[in-house]
């Protein structure tokens, strides 16, 4: 795993009264327990990548709770999983990352909302939106709407966020209908407190199982037809039985205020950029009161029609705070009020950004329009007065530190994925440069310089399938590379099968470093034991086999594993893959593990060892100045952060010399590169000895004598 979970874990067992104090994501998992869950399951990704894995880390725990935990191989998998809630009154979780992969579960969360569910089900959705977000920029929100999933998107403070798990799964079985709490980035990360709850034990777990099965009732079935009564049950009983809980249990709030003519709607997740942005208008405290009344939507969909138009009707004007597009909260109040004849003025995307997210400063710009519309008598004078300030601060930012060069993400140190795309570059010098697949995961960071290398990413495990229509019109063949963690999420059949079956001429290499590591590196089917790594990293003796198996399962014949730091091998072996008259697809398996799951093992090691007064050796690669040209054609064709450059130390020569600086793991792929390259021989490699024995000691003074008496 990512990290140990042990303080968190712990956590977990707090009781009746006491103190919760952590993260957003962490209290919805001890507020999982406190709801009676009975099954977990989902698909890591962040911001809601922490939940699952602490209850891997607190299967122990979970057994004694009697809690099903399972990490699933993608969300559609999690997603099947809460059928079990359709026939038992148990109470059930997924997670996974916000839109894309709700985009991978639509299909069974299409059949779970149309069947309706007897105990609680529950996804818990880590919305990834705005500008930090790493997927496209959609929501959740769509998907829930098409499928009748009730929609939570609670106020980012945690007695907020707790209160909407344990009320979601009584909403859910209120209405016979699964839930989705949805949680922005901010959200999961909020720290804070609130007073626990024991947990509660399920009536049905694995420590209480079922005695049978559930008698066969074919209308639990989302299958015709079952399924036109429970379209008309969707829309007559459980979305009526929705809205009543939600105005009986006050899940939405409304916050008063003295400029009681004027409103603001804004979904529960913004709640705290909006007060931020009120008191930067004069218009709030900085924690409390705000003076124009605030509706705050925990539960965004459905939307309340007795709640909208109690709120709007006495009022002028009101404001819809919604982020992204289309705008659906606000065409939804604005059907609402007109079909009540309500006529307050109704405003939203006209002031606010089409798209994007809602900051602070944002919401500030369109506030600050609203009220001089509505409320002109207010003085709005220190929103204006703030926005300059934040400008004038960033303009002389800018001008103290000049033009920054850009920062993209990119490998970490020893990534066992750079030397492929080295290997690459270097192909490319007989073969061309092909027509690149790219695919979700940390081999994406390639489409950055110095490699620059992709043509599109089309979502997880979609590499090969992506290719599929442009081979058949290209001179050479399409290369696709996916990670292992995309390979068994949808590559394997989505792309290899589906080769397979269309007889396609691709090529595709599949980086398998053992781990789903974008995600926090979760473990794979294909993830060997510990043992099975050798000091380098790679499979020993390749002795996990599992994906080339598959591979050979379906029919592929042409699979060639090589250990990505042997550069030159790895440049061979793309060179014939993309040249070779062999038909059909050629796959190439890059063996080597994450380095950060290396180091995570290594480290302690070696702090053992030396704590122990045992020999310890490090291998550590530098560049010899004297030989060095100051060409840097190695820098360019590895991109590592630790090899960078240096004042050239002869005074006759001006170009800067390259260098080696501390944080080098000791991969070796600089020293691969210049004898694959054919690249100057500049580079050394060195053996550095702790704790060393007699025979290091005899031999480096021998080696001294030697250098004294040449010198």
């Amino acid at each position: 795993m990512e990290r140990q979970f042990t303080e968190e874990i712990r956590s977990l067992r707090l009781g009746e009264g006491e103190t919760f104090h952590g993260e957003g994501i962490l209290a919805v998992t001890k507020a999982l327990l406190q709801s009676g869950v009975s099954y977990v399951g989902g698909y890591q990704g962040a911001p809601v990548s922490h939940l699952l894995d602490v209850m891997v880390q607190a299967r122990e725990y979970m057994d004694e709770l009697g809690v099903h935990v399972e990490a699933c191989t993608n969300e559609a998998s999690a997603a099947a999983m809460l059928g079990a809630s359709i026939n038992y009154p148990v109470r059930g979780a997924v997670t996974w990352k916000s839109i894309v992969g709700t985009n991978v579960a639509s299909d069974a969360l299409s059949y779970l909302s149309t069947a309706g569910v007897m105990g609680g089900a529950m996804i818990i959705a880590g919305e990834d939106y705005g500008e930090g977000a790493s997927v496209a920029l959609e929501r959740t929100h769509a998907v829930a709407m098409k499928s009748s999933l009730w929609m939570f998107d609670p106020r980012p403070n945690l007695p907020s966020i707790v209160r909407a798990v344990e009320k979601g799964f009584e909403l859910s079985e209120a209405s016979n209908s699964p839930v989705i709490v949805d949680l922005r980035i901010r959200a999961c990360h909020v720290h804070g407190h609130f007073r626990a709850t024991s947990n509660r034990p399920a009536a049905m777990s694995k420590r209480h199982p079922a005695q049978g099965p559930a008698p066969f009732n074919y209308d639990r079935l989302s299958h015709p037809p079952a399924t036109f009564r429970q379209e008309k049950l969707k829309a007559e009983v459980r979305l009526p039985a929705a809205r009543r809980f939600v105005a009986e249990h006050k899940l939405n709030e409304v916050f008063p205020g003295d400029l009681d003519d004027i409103g603001i709607i804004v979904q529960g997740g913004l709640y705290n950029n909006l007060l931020r942005s009120l008191s930067m208008l004069g218009a709030a405290e900085l924690f409390g009161a705000s003076r124009v009344p605030i509706l705050a939507l925990n539960v965004v969909y459905p939307l309340v029609p007795e709640e909208i138009v109690g709120f709007c009707a006495a009022k002028r004007a009101v404001i819809v705070l919604e982020e992204g597009q289309p705008e659906f909260i606000e065409q939804e109040i604005a059907t609402i009020l007109r079909r009540q004849d309500v006529q307050t003025r109704l405003h939203g995307k006209d002031l606010m950004l089409m798209a994007g997210e809602y900051s602070a400063e944002v919401l500030v710009g369109g506030l600050a329009k609203f009220l001089a519309q509505h409320a002109p008598q207010f003085d709005t004078s220190g929103g204006a007065k703030w926005l300059a300030k934040v400008a004038d601060t960033r303009k002389r930012a800018t001008e103290l530190l000049g033009g920054l060069p850009p920062r993209p993400p990119g490998f970490c140190i020893g990534c066992p994925e750079r030397p492929v795309f080295a290997a690459l570059k270097l192909a490319e010098r007989d073969t061309g440069r092909p027509h690149i697949s790219g695919d979700i995961g940390c081999h994406a960071f390639a489409t950055f310089e110095p490699f620059s290398m992709g043509n599109s990413i089309l979502g997880y495990g979609m590499s090969l399938a992506s290719s599929a229509g442009v081979g058949p019109m290209m001179a050479g063949r399409p290369l696709a590379i996916m990670g292992d963690g995309g390979f068994w999420h949808n590559g394997l059949l989505s792309g290899v099968a589906s080769n397979m079956l269309n007889k396609g001429d691709a090529v595709l290499v599949v980086m398998k470093n053992g781990y789903a590591s974008a995600t926090g590196t979760q473990e794979l089917i294909s993830s060997p034991p510990k043992e099975a790594r050798d000091s380098t990293g790679a499979s020993a003796s390749h002795a996990d086999r599992t994906i080339e198996n598959a591979l050979s399962g379906l029919g592929v014949g042409w699979v060639k594993t090589v250990h990505t730091y042997h550069v030159a091998e790895m440049q061979r072996t793309l060179t014939e893959a993309l040249t070779t008259d062999y038909k059909g697809l050629k796959v190439i398996v890059a063996d080597g593990e994450c380095q950060l799951e290396r180091q995570r093992r290594v480290k302690p090691e070696n702090a053992r060892k030396l704590s122990a007064g045992e020999r310890l050796v490090k291998v550590k690669y530098g560049v010899d100045e004297d030989t060095c040209t100051g060409d840097h054609s190695c820098i360019r064709l590895s991109g590592c952060p630790t090899l960078t450059v240096k004042d050239n130390p002869d005074p006759l020569r001006t170009d800067p010399v390259a260098t080696v600086i501390d944080g080098c793991v000791g991969c070796g792929l600089c020293g691969e590169n210049a004898h694959a390259a054919t690249l100057c021989p500049s580079f050394y490699r060195a053996e550095v000895i702790q704790n060393p024995n007699a025979w290091d000691r005899l031999a480096s003074g021998v080696r001294d004598s030697f250098k004294g008496l040449f010198a």
